[in-house]
């Protein structure tokens, strides 16, 4: 098969681990367009509880990504995803029982603690090979987005019937299901060390926290994620105050998010082929800003609202599925889960800081302000992206090499990286392995094997 397409191991991870993805997300997703409606049934409800609720989830999914990420890279990708899932099912059962909009927001929080997304994204960076690895991330991030479009139809609908407990037991069983792909369709990872990449210090986590690269990528997912949960605040009760009832809202929704898929594919594959990832990064995120800025000024219009979702959308999605990608590229040879992990944690304390913000200016304010808060969010992001830089396209190569000591090892590793189309060499001391991030067209295997072996 060509290099250039995907192998019947990448498209099975991409597919089943798009559902996994795409089951875990709807549950959550179905719950924005419909909690600030139908919550008022809840005591305790207000605007702020809203935006509690909502971030909820995401404050546990930050506090939790980093450590499941590192028990992914030692106990094994599906076991901490099956788990992860199972507590997410279990904190559905709370949310469902909840009379109280502090217990629904108790039950958000536990399903937050099944925080998988890390290992999710690790275990697809392992099942694929670098070139790839943009479009299985690219499966991934529409299934994403495709469950947000699935949840504004089936949101409205079951709340209208069985209510805001209805959207969570169906988000209980929806885990069970993905459970099962996990078990019998999720292919076993075949490019990973046996156990050098699963060494981990809090110095090492310092480090990925404070790489500069990493660092705006991180601070990228977290924004985004801000501007999502920030307008969904108040965008479903601004839509009741222009005139379209909450069972309808799916009427706008389903042509937004459809548009926004087919508008969002050229963009990715110009991204790709012609290697200008930078710049429509930055363009996507100046989408960002003006979709907020519209709906600063076309508030009280239900089709001006649609021409900035659009835009929004298209925007959100290529983001979506372009970050992951490019945090794989950038992390460290032998920490990719880690560095996933760190980045999964933004993405969810985007969500929580998101859900605060939201709710915070629209018991004070209105939902104009909502929106320019989320532009202004925008607008931090585009100054802290412009100078980021892009990765080449790489590949990790794993060598035994027996080396005695830590000071032998750094030997290694500095003559390792100064031989052609190494990027970065990684020797593990105790594991008797080092890891290379090579540029495959320049770096030559048998130069790198006999420096290890006269080592």
């Amino acid at each position: 098969m060509s290099a250039s397409q995907l192998n019947s191991v990448e498209k099975r991870a991409a597919v089943s681990l798009a559902s996994v993805f795409a089951f875990r997300m709807l549950g959550l997703f179905m719950l924005m367009p419909v909690l600030a409606i139908y919550g008022q049934e809840l005591s305790g409800f207000s605007p702020m509880w809203i935006g509690l609720a909502i971030g909820a989830y995401g404050l546990t999914q930050a506090l939790l990504q980093i450590p499941m990420g590192w028990l992914s890279d030692r106990f094994g990708r599906k076991r901490i995803i099956i788990a992860g899932l199972i507590v997410f099912a279990i904190g559905s059962v709370v949310a469902a029982l909840a009379e109280s909009m502090y217990m629904l927001t108790f039950g958000r929080a536990l399903q937050g603690m099944g925080a998988i997304a890390s290992a999710l994204l690790a275990l697809a960076a392992d099942l694929s090979r670098d070139e790839q690895r943009p479009k299985v991330m690219a499966v991934i991030g529409m299934s994403i987005g495709m469950s947000f479009a699935i949840a504004m139809l089936m949101g409205p609908m079951i709340a209208a019937s069985h209510g805001v407990a209805g959207v969570f037991w169906l988000t209980a069983a929806l885990a069970l299901v993905g459970i099962g792909i996990v078990i019998w369709f999720v292919p076993n990872a075949v490019r990973r060390a046996p156990k050098g990449e699963t060494s981990l210090t809090l110095a090492d986590v310092g480090k990925l926290v404070r790489n500069s690269d990493l660092a705006r990528l991180d601070l990228g997912v977290l924004f985004l994620h801000l501007t999502l949960t920030t307008i969904f605040v108040s965008l479903p009760m601004q839509l009741i105050s222009d005139g379209l009832a909450a069972d309808k809202h799916w009427q706008l929704y389903i042509p937004v998010f459809i548009l926004s898929f087919v508008l969002m594919v050229p963009m990715m594959i110009f991204a790709v082929a012609k290697q200008k990832e930078k710049p429509l990064f930055l363009a996507a995120i100046l989408m960002l800003i003006v979709s907020m800025l519209g709906l600063v000024a076309g508030a009280n219009s239900v089709y001006l609202i649609a021409v900035c979702m659009v835009i929004y959308f298209v925007a959100f999605n290529f983001l979506e599925a372009t970050m992951p990608a490019l945090v794989s590229r950038q992390s460290p040879a032998n920490q990719k889960g880690s560095a996933m992990g760190v980045f999964s944690s933004s993405q969810f304390l985007g969500a929580f800081l998101g859900g605060i913000l939201g709710g915070f200016v629209a018991q004070r304010t209105s939902p104009e302000m909502v929106f320019a808060a989320a532009a202004m969010v925008g607008v931090i992001w585009f100054v802290i992206a412009v100078k980021m830089r892009v990765p080449p396209r790489s590949k990790i190569i794993s060598l035994l090499s027996e080396v005695s000591s830590e000071r032998d090892a750094q030997q290694l590793a500095a003559r390792l990286v100064e031989l052609p189309g190494v990027l970065e060499a990684t020797v593990v001391c105790d594991e008797n392995r080092s890891y290379l991030k090579v540029d495959d067209k320049k770096f030559d295997l048998k130069t790198a094997q006999q420096l290890v072996v006269s080592a």
